[in-house]
């Protein structure tokens, strides 16, 4: 897959608004491969779903989203599942762990799933990331950014044309909001995938943008 491409999408919810501005909804967007791009959006204005429109868990809006030249309400369940599973990685801003399994069976559920990654690769990750003495830890009984961590790391381990992470970084110090930052772009130059990042106001401030759209 080259390209995500929205035209004159706009979502239910706001289908009666006649005063929407957006960089987004009722536009043409597109989204490259091998490309990075910053989604700047207020609270409340459709980021989140953007998102879920694009890994296609939901479909209440008008227009059409293309993956190439493909409109996506034409794909069924058996496509999507192999579209989750190698050409877009979603990290969700609510994160969607398993609270009850420790950080590293987190992981291994989707990496026995995609088989895309060692088990020294992601302990790595996992010692950049400053949680290297969290692997074995309950996830429930982690805080919330060292969760947003492991949501990475999980985001990472499958091979994707595209990753879209949704609010990365709300609970991490610079620091740490680096280091994700550098180990996503890192992964995504391997693959020559695009990058698509979403923000109410804190964003990963040392990726360079290649466009910046505000939603």
């Amino acid at each position: 897959m080259d390209r995500i491409a929205l035209e004159n999408v706009v979502p239910a919810v706001f289908a009666g608004n006649g005063n929407l501005v957006s960089d987004v909804w009722r536009q043409n967007v597109t989204f490259e491969k091998g490309r990075t791009y910053l989604v700047e959006a207020a609270s409340g204005t459709g980021k989140s779903t953007m998102c879920s429109y694009i890994i296609g868990y939901r479909h209440d809006y008008s227009g059409r989203i293309l993956f190439d030249d493909e409109d996506i309400r034409s794909f069924g369940d058996a496509r999507w599942s192999h579209i989750r599973q190698r050409n877009i990685s979603l990290l969700f801003q609510e994160l969607r762990l398993f609270p009850e399994l420790t950080a590293w069976e987190n992981i291994a559920i989707k990496n026995q799933l995609t088989k895309h990654k060692s088990d020294a690769d992601i302990m790595e990750w996992f010692e950049r990331l400053g949680i290297g003495d969290k692997v074995d830890s309950r996830l429930g009984l982690m805080s919330y950014g060292q969760q947003q961590r492991v949501a990475m790391i999980r985001a990472l381990v499958q091979p994707f044309d595209f990753i879209v992470v949704d609010e990365p970084i709300s609970h991490l110090d610079e620091e740490n909001s680096r280091i994700m930052a550098d180990i996503m772009h890192e992964e995504a130059m391997e693959q020559g995938a695009g990058v698509i990042v979403t923000s109410i106001g804190k964003h990963m401030s040392n990726l360079k943008y290649d466009g910046i759209i505000k939603l």
